[in-house]
């Protein structure tokens, strides 16, 4: 089960699970592109063995789920839920920046936010209440108007509550990839969005990366993955405990532990053996545990390498200097620093985003933020002086293309 792995055969297998998914994910693409809200029922008895009477959950069922969820767990959302808005708050730009870069010529940044986005929860073998929470909340401080949000039947009011909580009213029985493409391609119920988040499993995954010449997407985010790098200072059961909770999430979840301490590797497969044993999710946690093993390094500048080939989304460092381990890696989605930063914090309360880039593209791709609710537009204003600074110039540059109109749109407001 926990076993030495080799690093080039570990990155394919995770950027190969997608691509495995993407015949199922176009079929289903088809399907409800043509069929609309039709394909999505049958879709739901096909799948999620439910049989709906509805795809919109009422407002009633949503107050209704506060009404079930342990009033403690309803508290400690809201307190996740201002920890996550407290964080993305920082992140809001100015709606507008302007300077003067030299005299007569202002030059800025008008940021406007997205209509309106899809946000996708997953559902199935566990509740999801944050993920909700990190779709939506930072569409929210962005200044979105329109959140719609789609969950696999039957949908777990720990979600509905979470929702509620996030201000979000629009939800959907659908899950898989038919919700993207319901999102995306809009059907007689549900209205298309300009932009598709949230992760998913391979098949939504796949749906996202088909959909994107007719939707924005975030980035390709799921089966979910750590990288572990540890030396001699790591405990083995700290490791160990971050392994099994990547592994509970899924059975394609995966993690890899980077070394340079063999006994280490050897503890922490001992330790995972007797965790796993009792793990109620055990069937899900031994699937899982088959995409996970070890890599024996060098040198902690060998792991940082490593780490930087694989790109993980989670990257645990757990040595005797994190800060300085930190500073030589450059590709990560999310970055846990000593024995005392368990990726779950991240995932439930610190008010950052467990929304992240998965199978290697975290080399490219940043964690869902507000900024990936906002567009922006560049904004220029010249007096006649600025006019006249820039004149010469546009028009030499503009003649020589060929482009004499654009010449003369400047010389005619020099003649004036």
């Amino acid at each position: 089960m926990w076993r030495a792995i080799e690093i080039e055969r570990w990155i394919g297998e995770r950027r190969s699970s997608v691509a495995g998914a993407q015949d199922a994910a176009q079929a289903i693409i088809g399907r409800v592109r043509s069929e609309g809200d039709r394909a999505l029922y049958a879709l739901a008895r096909e799948f999620d063995r439910v049989e709906l009477e509805a795809l919109a959950v009422t407002e009633e069922e949503r107050e209704a789920a506060f009404e079930v969820v342990d009033a403690r767990v309803t508290e400690a959302l809201i307190e996740a839920e201002a920890r996550i808005t407290a964080f993305h708050e920082l992140q809001r730009p100015p709606g507008l920046w302007l300077t003067e870069v030299e005299p007569g010529i202002t030059l800025g940044v008008r940021t406007t936010p997205l209509a309106r986005i899809g946000a996708y929860v997953p559902g199935g073998r566990a509740a999801y209440p944050t993920t909700a929470l990190m779709c939506t909340v930072p569409a929210r401080v962005a200044g979105v108007k329109s959140i719609c949000c789609c969950s696999p039947p039957p949908i777990h009011p720990l979600t509905l509550v979470a929702l509620g909580i996030a201000g979000v009213d629009e939800v959907y029985r659908v899950g898989g990839a038919q919700a993207v493409a319901a999102m995306a391609l809009g059907t007689e119920t549900i209205a298309p969005v300009q932009k598709v988040v949230g992760p998913g499993n391979v098949y939504v995954t796949a749906a996202k990366q088909l959909l994107q010449g007719e939707v924005e997407i975030d980035f390709p985010a799921g089966p979910s993955e750590i990288a572990i790098v540890a030396d001699g200072t790591a405990d083995p059961l700290f490791v160990a405990a971050d392994v099994l909770a990547q592994a509970e999430h899924d059975p394609h979840a995966a993690a890899v532990l980077l070394t340079t301490d063999g006994e280490l590797a050897v503890a922490v497969g001992a330790a995972l053996e007797r965790m796993a044993a009792t793990s109620p999710r055990r069937e899900i946690v031994e699937q899982a545990l088959r995409n996970c093993g070890y890599i024996i390094m060098s040198s902690l500048e060998d792991a940082a390498v490593a780490v930087d080939r694989i790109a993980p989304e989670h990257l645990s460092i757990q040595v005797a200097d994190p800060l300085a381990m930190l500073m030589t890696v450059q590709n990560a989605g999310s970055i846990f620093l000593g024995p005392y930063s368990p990726v779950a914090c991240g995932d439930y309360a610190a008010g950052t985003n467990h929304v992240l880039p998965t199978a290697g593209h975290a080399a490219t791709r940043s964690g869902l933020d507000v900024r990936h609710f906002c567009k922006t537009s560049t904004v220029q204003q010249l007096s006649r002086n600025g006019l006249e600074a820039l004149a010469d110039t546009v028009e030499a540059i503009a003649t020589a293309e060929g482009l004499v109109a654009h010449a003369a749109s400047v010389r005619v407001r020099r003649k004036g």
